[in-house]
């Protein structure tokens, strides 16, 4: 059976970790429900050059295409769809990420608004005790944000800042881009060969 995962994609700085995750999801043959707010279509516009259709159908098909995927992995929902599956907590998938999460959608999670759907999507997940991952960008962080993602983490909710490493020796800006969400995959369960894991190519040396 395929597996399901909620992937939010909002307005803060960092399309091309999204990007990354879900030709990623894709690859691992995911059933994604995926939610994209007006701002982040900015960004992609901004960071990528890529013009994401409104519409749902044929933003679908649009990232399908990208990720090398069926056009059936993909279900866009829009922000005001409280009849989709992600809005309850009876058919909702229990894994969720959100990446990049925008300090305003953080906020919003850590006082329990839901004024759109992926507040609610969110939502439902830390209610049914699922696994919600956020993967803020933004610095510095205010006192604000930093209590905003206590308050999550407090209630079990996986804070990831882009903030990728360096000890790999990375070369080029997708490999940065790969550290991160190399990282996220191994918090779902998903293995991944983005990025040898610490301490394995010193094992492989030493024999």
């Amino acid at each position: 059976m395929r597996k399901s995962i909620t992937l939010a994609v909002t307005g803060a700085s960092g399309a091309p970790y999204a990007l990354k995750l879900l030709k990623m999801l894709v690859q691992a043959d995911y059933h994604i429900f995926l939610l994209m707010s007006s701002a982040a279509r900015v960004v992609f516009a901004t960071e990528e050059n890529m013009k994401v259709p409104a519409q749902n159908e044929a933003m679908a098909s649009f990232f399908a295409h990208y990720a090398g995927g069926h056009e059936e992995q993909i279900t866009v929902c829009g922000k005001q769809e409280w009849f989709s599956p992600v809005a309850s907590g009876s058919a909702a998938p229990k894994q969720m990420i959100i990446c990049p999460c925008s300090t305003g959608t953080l906020s919003s999670l850590a006082v329990g608004a839901c004024d759109n759907l992926i507040e609610r999507a969110a939502d439902v997940v830390i209610k049914e005790k699922g696994q919600l991952i956020l993967v803020p960008r933004e610095m510095p962080l205010s006192s604000i944000h930093l209590q905003n993602m206590l308050t999550l983490s407090n209630l079990g909710v996986t804070i990831m800042p882009a903030a990728p490493g360096f000890y790999h020796n990375p070369k080029s800006i997708d490999d940065l881009v790969d550290f991160v969400v190399a990282r996220i995959l191994d918090h779902i369960g998903l293995d991944q060969s983005l990025v040898e894991r610490w301490g394995y190519s010193q094992a492989k040396n030493a024999d």
